[in-house]
């Protein structure tokens, strides 16, 4: 679930920015991405679970999610829009820092020292990848802020979602925050939608629709039940792949150069996520 969810995130940069750059703004692509998921969300829940029904307790917790998603997306458009997908795919590699220190601060997750080693592994080899690329990386100061930002709130939402998966499936969580997300996005976005030149290419509505169901509406479940099974710091701890597979993708789809750098990155992002994944030696019985 993990693989398929970072290969369709790798995939959603160069699409996104394929899209900001043939004619949609941000917000307008925002809104109406987020607009069509929540349609999808909505009936796919409502025909699997027969209702949205969330506990009034858990209702706050919804909204702080719903706030933490809506500055997530403007994060990740307008970065795109300032900078290169590139450059986004490596400042995600930051995702899992910033979700330990989260849950940590919020008591939900209890980071071991491997786990601080196997990130600290992993971001190494995000720098090398970096360090490898064929081109120099460029980009605005306020892109690379915002790309941060595009990381900082990602592992905010996850952490802050996490509780509900206990009660319940992603797709109801999702049915719920997802709209509540894009009644926020299109409030925002309001002016330029109305701005917007619809005539756009059959390509750009063909990407905004797989960028819709595939990196929006099937990773969002993938993710969570990934959270639930092992922890939101550990998930995205696999986030660190998603630099090398866009580059892979790169490689295969638009025949650029893959260094020896990058591909010494990708092994230790690799390894920093198996260093995770192996239990501590349990104590001998008596």
């Amino acid at each position: 679930m993990l693989l398929t969810t970072v290969l369709l995130w790798a995939l959603n940069l160069s699409v996104t920015k394929y899209i900001l750059t043939h004619g949609l703004g941000p917000l307008p692509y925002a809104t109406v991405r987020y607009g069509l998921a929540a349609f999808v969300f909505v009936a796919l829940t409502l025909f699997a679970e027969r209702t949205l029904r969330i506990e009034r307790r858990h209702l706050p917790i919804i909204a702080l999610a719903a706030v933490v998603l809506w500055l997530n997306q403007l994060s990740f458009v307008f970065a795109l829009d300032l900078t290169t997908a590139s450059t986004i795919g490596l400042l995600l590699g930051a995702i899992p820092i910033f979700t330990a220190v989260f849950g940590l601060v919020l008591g939900i997750e209890h980071p071991s020292r491997r786990f601080w080693i196997a990130a600290a592994i992993s971001a190494i080899g995000v720098g090398l990848v970096a360090l490898g690329a064929s081109s120099e990386v460029s980009a605005s100061r306020v892109g690379i802020l915002l790309g941060l930002a595009t990381g900082a709130t990602w592992a905010g939402y996850s952490v802050t979602i996490a509780p509900l998966m206990r009660t319940y499936s992603p797709s109801r969580v999702s049915a719920v925050v997802i709209p509540i997300t894009w009644i926020l996005l299109a409030l925002a976005g309001f002016q330029q939608t109305q701005d917007q030149d619809w005539t756009l290419g059959w390509q750009v509505w063909v990407l905004l629709l797989f960028a819709t169901l595939g990196p929006l509406v099937l990773t969002n479940v993938l993710w969570f039940r990934s959270i639930h099974r092992i922890g939101p710091a550990k998930a995205t701890l696999a986030a660190n792949l998603q630099p090398f597979v866009a580059a892979v993708l790169a490689v295969i789809l638009l025949s650029e150069p893959l260094s020896w750098l990058q591909i010494a990155g990708g092994v230790l992002i690799g390894l920093g996520i198996l260093f995770v994944r192996q239990r501590a030696p349990e104590p001998p019985s008596t």
